[in-house]
């Protein structure tokens, strides 16, 4: 309680809940329009006395600029948490997300690159943090001393059926990235250069994998988006927002409104179908509907059209 823990405005909930669970303070900062990740000069004006940690996150798949984030850190004293829920296998100059900061936190969920069904993963060089984390997993109960809890722990135990599901998917993770970068490649064929569709910015410093293939609808409202959401679903295309800013949502708000990149991302961002099974037939379709939506509607007349 007191400690603050920076997150960027642009990510899922559960970013910020692990903070908010630890009664830790959530400050949130806005992101960099080239990456749609934590922005380090929005971090550097956000330290205070009560900093404790920094947690960046490789939204959809993108890796964070790391190594002025780790300057950061190492400077005042720092920790890094780095959410690589949705960017498994994915390099920041070379190095594999997950293993530049203290920790490294990984999501196994149905819809991510490998899954348990549920659970995931955390990575740390740290022994005794790894012994610790051990601890508390399993109700806090030691190894060394049978029903014996030298803390109030928890259950955050993999069963070994998920684990085996996991590993038997791990071997597999090669085969699935590449799948995913066919598919990212199939649907910039189709949309880049298109009048009305902005896609997601690659660093050159980065090496991402695909997770959500997202683009950005410029100039269109919230409600606008929904009614192009609606029209693809109307066609069988399921379509999703981006991630909604943290700073509007009630657990998290602020009074900072220093969160341009964040709103227009909120507003215009539109994730397509990025499954694996996916066909090139099925990429096309897909684009050919979208196209079709916006050239024929506009945002300014989108509303009532469809």
């Amino acid at each position: 309680p007191g400690d603050e823990v920076i997150v960027p405005d642009v990510t899922f909930a559960a970013t910020a809940n692990v903070v908010l669970h630890c009664g830790a303070k959530p400050v949130l900062v806005d992101v960099k329009p080239d990456t749609w990740t934590m922005d380090p000069e929005h971090v550097r004006l956000a330290l205070t006395e009560h900093t404790k940690a920094i947690m960046p996150v490789h939204l959809y798949g993108h890796p964070c600029d790391m190594d002025p984030l780790l300057d950061i850190a190492r400077a005042r004293g720092l920790f890094i948490v780095e959410d690589c829920a949705e960017a498994l296998g994915a390099r920041y100059k070379g190095r594999l997300v997950g293993t530049m900061g203290d920790v490294g936190c990984f999501s196994f969920f149905s819809n991510k690159i490998i899954t348990t069904g549920e659970g995931g993963m955390v990575l740390t060089r740290n022994q005794k943090l790894a012994e610790r984390m051990a601890l508390y997993r399993d109700h806090g109960m030691t190894p060394a001393r049978r029903y014996w809890h030298p803390v109030a722990g928890f259950n955050y135990r993999m069963t070994n059926m998920q684990a085996a599901i996991g590993l038997a998917q791990l071997e597999q993770i090669g085969t699935f990235c590449r799948l995913r970068e066919a598919i990212a490649q199939r649907y910039q064929a189709n949309l880049d250069g298109v009048d009305g569709i902005s896609l997601q910015p690659r660093a050159v410093w980065a090496s991402p994998v695909m997770w959500l293939f997202t683009v950005l609808l410029p100039g269109y409202q919230e409600h606008e988006r929904a009614l192009v959401i609606e029209r693809l679903a109307r066609c069988g295309v399921e379509a999703r927002p981006f991630f909604p800013p943290l700073h509007l949502q009630p657990p998290y708000a602020t009074t900072s409104d220093n969160f341009k990149t964040a709103n227009r991302l909120g507003r215009e961002g539109l994730s397509l179908p990025s499954g694996i099974s996916l066909s090139p037939e099925d990429i096309d379709r897909i684009c050919s509907i979208l196209l079709e939506t916006i050239t024929r509607y506009p945002a300014a007349s989108l509303q009532e059209a469809v």
